[in-house]
């Protein structure tokens, strides 16, 4: 076993090495921040006007739409995939690397990704169709191939998700959880690779809706339990609490060192806020609007799908990825060794002794089992795009277990390497498609701006907007045009 993994991660680095070179030092560490700005100004801080709107459209039901699922589940699926790994163990990583001001970043990348999320969950709501089974199906493959009229672009986007979510990023958050087990219980390698498989097919062969009624329970109890926990620490040490936030702000513009004076300044702070951020919150990544498309939304209309998703971005990094921050830095534990999720147990342990390392263990499996879940959803929706049937589901689900084997064991450095990678190339594609369609992205929010300014509930009408054409499929939406006018 360990002959052949070596071998495979020998042919490996060096082309996930020059993606990353090409795509994070040169396009995304900017093109993110720049795409987020263009759809903040662009909708008139949406993310901000809108803000308390957004708690009013989770709800839990459908309004007798079997087609889809609620707004709830849409969210608790997606934060599913954002809340984990880069929670726990990006974020340490993060600051290892970048030092205290990489926090900083995140929270830049999180409040512009907002607005990001919210244009690629509208547009993939407004672009989505009705697969075979009668279910909505969606995501930035369909706004591509219907949208843009690129359906090349749509195949080449949904190969890359397939990659990324169906393989790549399991075998990230397996590889965490294995240290994690492994350093608070003694669990062996084998162990924890065993019941991550049964666990995961157990609830993966039921399909997208039994990932949804899995997350609709289980990330709220984790995710509040977690911030609980985080809101104690800082209350208790809230005399430190305005020293570190104003070592974050130092140390993101270059003015302190980056722990361990691995790389120092500006440029480490913010390559490593950025690339952390953008893989625990996904805000341009194109994965969340798989699940948004999903959805039934309430209103009935596009913006109120994108506003729910917004929303998930500011839980899953301006809270979640803020609480950890703020736990490992006022712990002091930054600069003492260890790797990703190993800093974040080890600043636990501080606050907490030694139960403080089994909650974060017993955390971290949550966080990355949930994601495991959200990630498979997402790879459903890419290999259906493609034309995948029960045969290609059922491959799908063999090697979506086949490589939480391989994470489990994995090197680090490899894993989150390959993860950065797929995650590159997916961005890339899908914020060059967003820019082409924010023209759409401006409509929908000015149709939605002027209903709810009116005192009405938005609903979309596609008989307003011809222009749209066929790539719309007129029957989602015109079905409630009747009961709104």
């Amino acid at each position: 076993m360990e002959f052949v993994l070596n071998g495979i991660e020998a042919l490996l680095t060096p082309v996930i090495g020059l993606i990353n070179t090409v795509l994070w030092n040169y396009v995304l560490v900017y093109g993110l921040i720049a795409v987020g700005v263009f759809f903040t100004v662009r909708l008139k801080f949406v993310q901000v006007r809108r803000f308390g709107h957004m708690l009013h459209v989770i709800g839990r039901g459908t309004n007798g739409d079997a087609a889809g699922i609620s707004p709830f589940q849409a969210l608790c699926t997606s934060l599913a995939s954002r809340v984990g790994t880069g929670n726990l163990a990006g974020v340490a990583i993060a600051l290892s690397l970048g030092g205290p001001g990489a926090l900083f970043w995140m929270w830049v990348v999180a409040a512009l990704g907002m607005a990001t999320a919210y244009a690629e969950s509208a547009l993939a709501q407004l672009y989505k169709v009705r697969d075979e089974d009668g279910q909505y199906r969606g995501g930035p493959g369909y706004y591509m191939s219907r949208g843009l009229k690129l359906p090349w672009l749509g195949v080449a986007f949904s190969v890359c998700l397939v990659f990324s979510y169906g393989l790549i990023f399991s075998s990230v958050h397996a590889n965490a959880m294995a240290q994690s087990l492994n350093l608070a219980f003694g669990f062996s390698e084998a162990q924890i690779a065993t019941g991550l498989v049964l666990l995961t097919a157990l609830i993966i062969f039921g399909g997208v809706r039994s990932v949804a009624r899995v997350a609709e329970w289980v990330v709220p109890f984790m995710a509040v339990g977690y911030l609980g926990l985080a809101l104690w620490v800082v209350a208790t040490n809230l005399a430190e609490v305005p020293a570190v936030l104003a070592l974050v702000v130092r140390s993101a513009f270059g003015l302190e060192p980056a722990a361990g004076g691995l790389m120092g300044g500006l440029a480490a702070a913010m390559l490593n806020g950025v690339k952390r951020g953008l893989y625990s919150n996904e805000a341009g990544m194109g994965s969340a609007p798989n699940i948004a498309a999903a959805a039934t939304p309430v209103p009935h209309h596009p913006s109120s799908q994108g506003l729910v998703q917004s929303l998930g971005v500011f839980i899953d990094t301006l809270l979640i990825c803020t609480a950890t921050g703020l736990m490992i830095l006022l712990s002091g534990v930054l600069g003492d060794g260890g790797d990703g999720v190993v800093i974040t147990q080890n600043a636990l342990v501080v606050f907490f002794g030694q139960w403080g390392s089994w909650f974060a263990a017993i955390a971290l499996f949550f966080f990355a089992f949930t994601t495991i879940l959200g990630n498979y959803s997402y790879a459903e929706s890419g290999l259906l795009y493609l034309g995948g049937g029960d045969v290609g589901l059922f491959l799908l689900r063999v090697a979506a277990l086949g490589v939480i084997v391989w994470g489990v064991y994995a090197q680090v450095p490899l894993v989150w390497s390959a993860a950065d990678a797929a995650m590159a190339m997916m961005a890339t594609l899908n914020l060059a498609a967003l820019l082409g369609l924010s023209g759409v992205v401006v409509k929908l929010t000015r149709d939605y701006d002027r209903q709810l300014d009116a005192g009405r509930s938005p609903v979309f009408h596609i008989a307003d907007y011809p222009e749209l054409g066929d790539g719309v499929d007129h029957e989602i939406w015109r079905e409630r045009d009747s009961s709104a006018r």
